[in-house]
């Protein structure tokens, strides 16, 4: 089979590993990939995530059997759709189902509609009124950018002062673009975060992994916020009895609010929760497998990668038993200096030691020179380690990440740490 994978990011390299594992996957094309993927996938760097034209006609011309859009971009400018159109099969929603993740107040109107648990909030589409509202408001609140904002549209305001900068941010100077023609104020909400992806039809669910994003850029969760610093899976606070209350009140309550709007979801769905006083409730859904939660969820899955996702596309995710490996994954990530700020590109990377056998590096920000591999992102690389306690895992991780070097290279250095305490108590 040939297969071909839309992205370029340390996500897409997870999934490419793994698609590796089917012993009819003959070859995978990464459009655009990066220079990390290009040993494992055949890399198209002239055809980017959004010319949709290009990577139809693409997979046209290369005879591909099955398709996997990864990132938001691609899905929310109608990519499956098109694909779909063209006969190709893949993995993935298509436009209406991605609004999702790509518009917030459809997520939180469909969520207010179907009596899904989430923070109470009001839309705005004229700063003037957004502005009143907020002088009456509690803090900290919430402020969401509607549309897409590379993970960045989401600021948190601690007091009026930083709310109005926020506002005139977003709806007046665009830092966002069109993103920003809508906000959505929310109530701030506290609890333990939960990130959990799940495969489905859209009418079957198969949730994965459990998993723990870390945000912020420093230790002890401060600086500015990020695409993801490091992940663990699973994640200590979601318990069973968590998982079947997210199952009956969030997960499938979802799938069938979608389905009754006419945009049944198709894919990975990711759910952000937040484990509030008051029960589980839904911070925000992407309409894609996250990042770096992947890098941490894909290496724990046993069942077969494209049987799943083909059982997705086909809507027979019901008869397959997904099935998941009773190990725990982390995963550190190695930063350009001044991410997610900015930061300088080029730099050699040095690997210095063979890994152990439980150790992978997904690639996310390099490129391939003459030179050999050097950074072109915030994000560089991902080292994730699988081991049967999470202390393992975490200890087998860092020592990986030790052996890495770039000039600049950063890292937390307490991913895991919040976990580890839960474990203990």
């Amino acid at each position: 089979m040939n297969l071909l994978v839309v992205g370029g990011g340390g996500r897409e390299h997870a999934i490419i590993k793994k698609l590796k594992e089917n012993p009819s996957v003959e070859t995978i094309y990464a459009l655009p990939g990066n220079g990390g993927i290009a040993a494992d996938a055949v890399c198209v760097p002239e055809i980017g995530t959004k010319d949709i034209e290009a990577i139809v006609a693409f997979a046209k011309a290369h005879s591909i059997d099955f398709a996997v859009v990864a990132p938001d971009d691609p899905l929310a400018l109608g990519c499956v759709d098109r694909l779909h159109a063209a006969g190709i099969p893949c993995f993935g929603p298509d436009a209406q189902a991605a609004r999702i993740e790509a518009s917030k107040v459809f997520s939180k109107n469909l969520m207010r509609k179907y009596n899904i648990p989430t923070a109470a909030y009001e839309v705005f589409d004229d700063p003037v009124k957004a502005l009143f509202y907020l002088r009456t408001a509690s803090f900290p609140i919430v402020i969401k950018a509607d549309g897409l904002a590379l993970g960045k549209g989401v600021l948190i305001p601690q007091d009026l002062t930083e709310a109005e900068n926020a506002v005139k941010a977003i709806m007046e100077d665009k830092v966002f673009g069109s993103s920003g023609n809508q906000i959505v104020v929310e109530e701030f909400l506290t609890g333990p975060e939960v990130s959990v992806l799940a495969f489905t039809d859209g009418t079957a669910i198969a949730p994965m992994v459990s998993s723990m994003d870390h945000k912020r850029a420093g230790d002890d969760d401060t600086g500015l916020n990020t695409g993801g610093m490091g992940t663990v899976a699973p994640n200590p606070y979601y318990t069973a009895e968590i998982a079947q209350l997210c199952m009956d009140t969030i997960f499938l309550p979802t799938l069938a609010a979608m389905r009754a709007e006419g945009c049944p979801f198709k894919g990975c769905l990711y759910f952000g929760l937040m484990l509030t006083p008051n029960g589980p409730k839904v911070i925000e859904y992407n309409c894609r497998f996250g990042d770096p939660e992947t890098q941490v969820v894909l290496p724990l899955l046993k069942t077969d990668l494209l049987t799943v996702m083909q059982a997705v596309e086909n809507e027979t995710l019901s008869s397959l038993q997904v099935e998941w490996l009773d190990e725990t994954a982390a995963c550190v990530i190695l930063a350009s200096g001044g991410y997610p700020a900015s930061y300088e590109k080029g730099k050699r990377i040095h690997f210095s030691a063979a890994l152990p056998k439980n150790v992978t590096v997904y690639h996310a920000g390099d490129k391939l020179t003459d030179e050999g591999l050097v950074t072109s992102g915030g994000r560089v690389l991902g080292v994730t380690a699988t081991a049967l306690s999470l202390e393992e895992a975490l200890n087998d991780a860092y020592a990986a990440a030790e052996t890495i070097y770039f000039d600049g290279v950063y890292l937390r250095h307490d991913i895991g740490r919040r976990a580890l305490a839960a474990l203990i108590h």
